[in-house]
């Protein structure tokens, strides 16, 4: 999910400011819902406009590096591949946490497969998806690592996907998917067609969610205002509401 923080280089000559300023930020979907309704609530609080661009980087990078005033990521490594993919974008000095959030699984609406742990993504007929990326490359092998089921599980692994977009789009379109190993927070997006399974806290791996200014946003104190107000205690609360620690 990507928010770009920005300001129009259209001139208002009566008042010698721009016109329609906006803060721009970009990134992964993950961490969408509580960046959105953070960036309403900082634009109501202070008539700074925020927008927020988010989904699979290769649908908004070419106008983020346009215009993108902030980049976040849906983990540390996340966004430090988006570093080394793009140098010159991000302004690394800025770089900082957010907060974490947990890795889970993903279910049907009342759990046919009667799926309530990692050992249970092992058993046969059960299929998975998984996505071998977008802050999740590697999640599903860690958390199995550590109990000796990474065998079990990549033999269920049914379909290997790119983006959690993707994995969205297939979940949505093909019931034979049983289970999705992905971060907590996904569930309260997807509440309508998923149950969440949590795991037990010392099974449970954490990801950050790094935010940072770019290297040649125009709106450097918005920007910073804007992450500053997304590291409030009050913000904090909102993301804790969409799944975060």
């Amino acid at each position: 999910m990507l928010v770009v923080l920005g300001f129009s280089t259209e001139m208002d000559s009566n008042r010698g400011l721009a016109v329609n300023d906006v803060v721009k930020v970009y990134g992964p979907g993950g961490p969408l819902g509580p960046i959105k309704e953070l960036a309403d609530q900082f634009t109501n609080e202070t008539g700074i406009k925020v927008e927020v661009t988010a989904g699979p980087e290769a649908k908004w990078i070419d106008q983020a590096k346009q215009d993108a005033d902030i980049i976040y990521g849906g983990s540390e490594y996340m966004l430090t591949d988006f570093m080394l993919n793009h140098p010159g974008i991000i302004n690394e000095k800025t770089r900082t946490e957010l907060y974490s959030r947990a890795a889970g699984i993903l279910v049907r609406k009342g759990n046919p497969k009667n799926i309530q742990s990692l050992e249970d993504l092992t058993k046969s007929g059960v299929k998975i998806i998984d996505v071998n990326g977008a802050g999740q490359l590697g999640l599903w092998e860690d958390l199995a690592g550590r109990k000796g089921l990474i065998p079990g599980i990549s033999s269920n692994i049914a379909f290997s996907v790119k983006s959690s977009a993707e994995a969205i789009d297939l979940w949505k379109a093909n019931s034979k998917y049983d289970a999705w190993i992905t971060y907590e927070s996904w569930h309260y997006r997807l509440s309508d067609v998923t149950e969440l399974v949590q795991l037990p806290e010392e099974d449970k791996l954490y990801r950050g969610t790094p935010v940072s200014i770019t290297s040649t946003t125009n709106n450097k104190k918005e920007a910073e205002q804007f992450i500053n107000y997304l590291k409030s205690d009050a913000s904090h609360q909102v993301f804790q509401k969409w799944g975060w620690k």
